[in-house]
């Protein structure tokens, strides 16, 4: 049997869901999928992804590496990344760091022709996705998604940024999270949204099937991940545009 990875929970309550990004330009809608799709698209985003890597750090950057380049990195080089990040964020540059497999691009460049992945992206950009975020948003001009698997291990984090890609048809972003676990605040991998004096004014947890809607620009940034923390900050994001 054929499972939907993106089947849409019925019972939505998409006139309160709306009201609340008209009035935050930001939204969480918890349990968004069947119960079924969502541990059927976990499965697939925890147990069959090659995770490769993106990391920036200041103007080195952005990098992405596939997996396999990502196993070829020597320790030195490893530790040269990880030093160049270390100084970035000590400067108050930009940097970022977190395991990635780059969904759109792996479905242009037939990565794997017919698998699970593709199968979720054209899924994303199928009418009921769609129609369910340009109803909650009210931006009835959406015409597409792109999406990457992410994966926030420990020591991994996105610093404070804005997407400001608007001449590119970015409208809105989009955080699908798949954690499983009981995810602690001390465990950080918060997707969190600041105000301009730079205090928190929205944080929303690593949860399992909840989808976070936020228009751009918008300041955010997803919190440092501790060593202790657990393998599990599991989510696919990225942008519907309106071109």
């Amino acid at each position: 049997m054929t499972i939907d990875l993106l089947a849409l929970n019925p019972d939505l309550d998409l006139l309160a869901l709306s009201q609340r990004f008209a009035r935050d330009r930001r939204v969480q809608i918890r349990d968004v999928l069947t119960e079924t799709s969502a541990r059927a698209l976990h499965d697939v985003i925890a147990n069959q992804t090659r995770w490769g890597l993106a990391w920036g750090a200041g103007a080195d950057g952005p990098h992405g590496l596939n997996a396999a380049e990502l196993a070829a990195l020597t320790a030195s080089r490893r530790a040269d990344v990880a030093e160049k990040i270390h100084r970035a964020m000590q400067a108050r540059d930009y940097a970022f760091n977190y395991a990635r497999y780059p969904i759109l691009d792996a479905y242009l460049g037939a990565w794997a022709p017919g698998g699970p992945h593709d199968v979720f992206l054209e899924h994303l950009n199928d009418e009921p996705f769609l129609n369910l975020v340009r109803s909650v948003t009210g931006f009835t001009e959406l015409c597409k998604a792109d999406a990457q698997a992410t994966l926030y291990a420990p020591n991994q984090f996105l610093a404070w940024h804005v997407d400001g890609h608007i001449a590119e048809g970015w409208r809105v972003a989009y955080v699908l999270s798949l954690c499983p676990l009981d995810w602690r605040p001390d465990w950080g991998g918060y997707l969190q949204f600041f105000d301009e004096d730079g205090d928190v004014v929205a944080g929303y947890r690593p949860r399992f099937n909840a989808l976070s809607l936020f228009a751009v620009p918008a300041p955010h940034a997803v919190s440092f991940v501790p060593p202790f923390a657990p393998i599990g900050r599991f989510s696919i994001t990225g942008w519907l545009r309106d071109r």
